[in-house]
């Protein structure tokens, strides 16, 4: 039987505010929260405590826009399962603040630049403003932050947004490249090689239908779903992508993701481990 995973990805939704070109799910105003309901949700988050997850990180599209995301973080917590919500923090609820605060849950978020013009150009919306408001917020409340600035234009302020960060608190900061996925897509299939080569070691991903990946950027690579077939059953399958980079002779990505050490080789590290430091 394969070993279990240090952690699943719950992709609640492809619903979001913002308009990003390079979005990897082509995320948007016009997503869903798929198939899965919050009692499927929760069902799988059972599931994945009885096999020892360490912790689930809840993305989208973006998972505040779903309305079971604070009773899925309590679910997780209950369940003694750590938890990493991935937020553009546009907008953020009460009730999602306050499944923020408790211990074992922390934030994570994607950022571009200390310029509005900037980030708005990338994101196609004018909400820099409210994300680094919301960014101090959680500081200020002691939730851990952590967050991935991605490279997207020539030139782009990625070294002034690193030290506008680190001004305001934020010490886990990770940069990380444009995948050619979703609408950042080069070609009409997806492109493996543009995957990080660490596929299917210690991690799942759960997409809003229920399907179950290796990753969020590797979707088109289904071995089932959590619908009709228990997680369990489905991470004892295959879940590699066939045609994935292959990683560096020194790498042993079993032991570095997460919450091990950030000395691999950079493909081994990209700015979606939720375990890995600066």
């Amino acid at each position: 039987m394969a070993p279990s995973p240090r952690m699943l990805w719950f992709e609640l939704s492809t619903r979001c505010q913002l308009a990003c070109g390079h979005c990897y799910n082509s995320s948007g105003i016009d997503g869903t929260h798929g198939t899965m309901t919050g009692d499927d949700w929760r069902a799988v988050i059972g599931q994945a405590a009885a096999l020892d997850v360490g912790m689930i990180q809840f993305i989208g599209g973006e998972p505040t826009l779903h309305p079971d995301l604070p009773a899925l973080i309590g679910a997780a917590r209950q369940a003694d399962v750590e938890v990493e919500v991935y937020s553009n923090l546009v907008h953020v609820s009460d009730a999602t603040w306050a499944a923020l605060a408790v211990p074992g849950v922390r934030l994570a978020t994607s950022f571009y630049s200390d310029d509005r013009d900037e980030h708005q150009q990338i994101t196609g919306r004018d909400t820099h403003r409210q994300t680094c408001s919301h960014i101090a917020r959680a500081l200020e409340m002691g939730i851990p932050v952590r967050a991935g600035l991605v490279e997207v234009l020539d030139g782009q302020r990625t070294a002034q947004a690193h030290a506008m960060l680190t001004r305001m608190g934020v010490t886990h900061i990770r940069t990380d490249r444009l995948r050619p996925f979703g609408r950042a897509a080069t070609g009409d299939s997806p492109d493996p090689a543009g995957l990080c080569g660490r596929c299917g070691y210690n991690a799942a991903a759960i997409l809003p239908d229920g399907a179950v990946a290796a990753c969020p950027m590797s979707r088109w690579h289904t071995v089932g779903n959590v619908r009709t077939t228990g997680l369990a059953d489905l991470l004892t399958l295959p879940l590699t992508p066939p045609a994935m980079p292959v990683l560096g002779a020194d790498c042993e990505p079993q032991t570095c993701m997460p919450n091990g050490d950030a000395s691999c080789e950079p493909q081994c590290t990209p700015g979606c481990d939720p375990g890995a430091e600066e």
